[in-house]
């Protein structure tokens, strides 16, 4: 990576090992549909994928896998429209790995959406054919994606022969520890033409049935003539280059699913839409300036390198989730629409991407918490089966909400097919009420807070009440049988059944959830209240219960700090030191013991933030608070030792580690916080997990670093009808300013300097704003900016 201004992210040189990384960090999308970053002259190899994924386009396939049938829903690899290929006349195609590269450089233009390439390809005699190309995924018409290719001679006049395509021969085959499983999702793939320089390609997906239809117009200054094949839609055009003289190549793509509303064929619609398309430059147009609005929603202003990678981070969220995600029934996938990594599915990452959505773009979380509750009535079912009451939501969601988490995983360290329990993070379930609840609180919808939010919440919360059991031992409930945020720990040593009791963090937000949920079923309009509780048959004495079992979970502590899980402290140590010299990047710790036939399930050793995700998702007093309901007190001393032990424990190995762990210790342990704040940002621009991102960036690990900026450094908080801030100063980030969306108000403005806050609220009509500070409250009103200095 080269330098470059703080709008631009830039690659010179082409080096094969980095290209899936950048692909994935040069994908472009529109919230609608992606493509990765992937030279279009180029075909899926193991240096190259140039995959296109349409949100909650799923299919699901059986393999056989170590001598089982093996079920799994994957996001589908699209038809692929980027295909676009040029060779001198009787040569061989040129790709960087065919030619030599004399230059190139690939520049992502963060404000406009566009990314655009350079390369110079060395022909025979000293002669160089230079390439340049623009593509954009449409902003403005999110169906719609143009490439721009332009050809300049040096140093010769000749032919050159270009051959543009849409390509359904494409597989998902963008992880290599899934090729063993059956990737082949598209059939009945059928090409056609409309028009002399538009052709059109349609398939459908094998048991899902979604229908594709993609058409694409080729514009040149000469003809261009087509042949279509079985699975390939060509045109070719001859070009006659001069030196000096460029010559241009438009291809416009349209894209539509059977999906999308208001068409009744996904094919017409894609052909008339592309015929309907104005050229480049008014697409162009267009285009960046629906970008221009986005960023002004979402606009964020912090200095130096770690405000570069933000405005990154945050371009990668708004091409996964833009306004157009509103109207699409889906949810957030943990690896964006960059790649195949987790199947695309959908797990509790936007426990980490709605707090900051919440307050920008508050119709995309309502939208992405819509999917949640067209899927509770699978929830409840997934309950049902095993005996209980309420919600029990997957831990791996995809089309339709039923468990998609996989029942063995790949261990490429060792070879082995291994048992997948993770499953048992039923914890998802508070994830998503915790999501409600802020949501709510950040916007003031008290419409869907007391329709589907409370239905969501009530059967999440009655689901934990079944799921407690009475220790007459303890005089406490116990929550038995599950997994955590830690992800190591699956079972107890040399136990038969997976499992583990009394996570800290699953019970305390279990009870959380128990106690909002009867705070919001007493708020209820009496209409409402009535309706809902004669819906689901919640009855006074099950109220009682949920009280009752929302003040005595049982949180186990051992040693003076609050234990993982009941029996975390037995555990033996492990010889941190000693791994760390063997093998260097511990990370994936599991894998490494998995391989010496050794469990991690023996160990103090925890792959990231469990017991501390408590403090990323409370204040220290919500949390001192929730603990005394539980009849604990939470002091700060003993929070910061049981920070100070699980950060001595935690291997790293995911990316919302550093995250959680820079937030937390921002408040518990400022001088480290910094480092961990670090690693977050670096996490997949540095791709620090070890080849990982190249098979999708990690949607909220990125999401959590601009939220970290927006809420956790400034300790801002949507409580009771106000703005409350509480700023942790740090000294690498002591400037900074951003802009939400509150109660109505569009583009509040909130600056902290070196002590100093600065707030400007745009004219309305609307009431006045509420901001509360630890020392004092002040009232701004609208049209009024106002300075205030910050308790020292």
């Amino acid at each position: 990576m080269t330098a470059a201004t703080s709008w631009t992210w830039e690659y010179d040189g082409y080096e094969p090992a980095d290209e899936r990384l950048r692909e994935s960090l040069c994908t472009l999308g529109n919230g609608y549909f992606a493509t990765r970053g992937a030279f279009p002259e180029c075909v899926a190899d193991e240096v190259h994928y140039p995959g296109t994924y349409a949100a909650g386009c799923y299919n699901r396939l059986t393999s056989d896998v170590a001598g089982h049938s093996v079920e799994n829903e994957d996001m589908v690899n699209l038809p692929n429209w980027l295909a676009l290929r040029f060779r001198r006349p009787g040569g061989r195609w040129l790709t960087p790995d065919t030619a030599t590269v004399l230059d190139h450089r690939q520049v992502l233009h963060l404000d406009s959406g566009m990314m655009e390439r350079v390369t110079r390809y060395a022909l025979a005699e000293g002669k160089a054919l230079f390439v340049r190309q623009q593509r954009f995924v449409g902003m403005a018409d999110p169906h719609l994606a143009v490439l721009r290719t332009e050809f300049t001679a040096e140093g010769f006049a000749g032919a050159l022969d270009v051959e543009a395509a849409l390509d359904g021969g494409v597989t998902n085959s963008g992880v290599a520890r899934y090729r063993d499983l059956d990737g082949h999702h598209l059939t009945h793939v059928h090409t056609g033409s409309s028009a002399p320089d538009t052709v059109w390609l349609r398939c459908r997906t094998r048991t899902s049935d979604i229908r594709i239809g993609m058409a694409a117009r080729l514009t040149a200054d000469v003809p261009v003539t087509e042949r279509l094949e079985v699975s390939r839609a060509v045109q070719r055009i001859h070009l006659d280059l001069t030196p000096g003289r460029t010559a241009t190549v438009d291809k416009t793509v349209a894209l539509h699913t059977s999906h999308d509303p208001a068409i009744s064929d996904p094919l017409d619609a894609a052909v008339d839409r592309v015929d309907a398309a104005s050229g480049f430059d008014d697409l162009l147009k267009a285009h960046r300036t629906a970008w221009d609005q986005l960023w002004r929603r979402a606009e964020i202003d912090v200095p130096g390198a770690a405000g570069r990678i933000l405005r990154l981070h945050l371009f990668h969220v708004l091409q996964t989730l833009s306004p157009h995600t509103a109207d699409l029934d889906v949810g957030v996938p943990a690896r964006g629409l960059h790649g195949e990594a987790y199947r695309g599915h959908v797990f509790w990452d936007e426990l980490f991407v709605l707090p900051y959505l919440n307050l920008h773009f508050p119709e995309v979380s309502r939208a992405l918490l819509g999917y949640r509750h067209r899927r509770l009535d699978q929830a409840r079912a997934a309950a049902r089966a095993t005996g209980r009451r309420g919600a029990l939501y997957p831990w791996q969601s995809g089309s339709d909400g039923r468990e998609e988490t996989q029942e063995l995983h790949l261990n490429p360290r060792s070879g082995r097919w291994l048992p997948d329990h993770s499953r048992l993070q039923h914890h998802v379930g508070s994830a998503i009420a915790y999501n409600v609840w802020r949501y709510c609180e950040a916007t003031g919808d008290a419409e869907f807070l007391h329709t589907k939010g409370a239905e969501m919440l009530l059967q999440i919360a009655r689901y934990w009440a079944d799921s407690a059991v009475y220790d007459e031992g303890l005089g406490r409930y116990r929550i038995q049988g599950v997994v955590g945020p830690d992800e190591y720990h699956d079972a107890y040593p040399d136990a038969k059944l997976p499992g583990l009791d009394d996570n800290a963090y699953t019970n305390v937000t279990a009870a959380w959830v128990l106690t909002r949920t009867l705070e919001v079923l007493r708020a209820l309009p009496e209409p409402r209240r009535r309706e809902l509780l004669e819906r689901t048959g919640l009855d006074g004495g099950e109220r009682e219960h949920w009280d009752e079992v929302s003040r005595t979970l049982h949180v186990p502590f051992h040693g003076g700090v609050i234990s993982q899980f009941e029996g975390y402290g037995d555990l033996a140590e492990l010889d941190w030191d000693g791994y760390r010299k063997r093998y260097g990047d511990i990370r994936r710790l599991d894998r490494i013991l998995e391989a010496e036939g050794d469990t991690v399930n023996r160990y103090q050793a925890s792959k990231q933030a469990d017991v501390l995700m408590l403090g990323y998702l409370f204040s220290p007093a919500e949390l001192q608070e929730i603990f005394s309901r539980l009849g604990h007190r939470l002091d700060q001393d003993t929070w910061r030792r049981t920070v100070d032990y699980y950060l001595r424990r935690t291997s790293h190995g995911s990316t919302l580690s550093g995250l959680v762990h820079g937030w937390v210790l921002a408040r518990a342990r400022r001088a480290e916080a910094w480092t961990f704040c670090q690693e977050a940002l670096r996490g997949d621009i540095a791709d620090l997990q070890g080849g990982t991102t190249g098979e999708g960036i990690h949607l909220g690990a990125m999401a959590g670093t601009l939220d970290l900026v927006q809420r956790g450094l400034t300790g801002l908080a949507t409580s009771g009808g106000a703005l409350c801030l509480d700023p942790v100063p740090l000294p690498e980030l002591s400037s900074y300013g951003f802009a939400i969306h509150y109660l109505g108000h569009w583009g509040i403005q909130l600056r902290l300097e070196h002590g100093r806050l600065e707030i400007t609220v745009p004219p309305s009509d609307l009431d006045p704003i509420d901001v509360r500070l630890p020392d004092r409250s002040v009232s701004v009103q609208p049209g009024e900016m106002r300075r205030l200095m910050l308790p020292g």
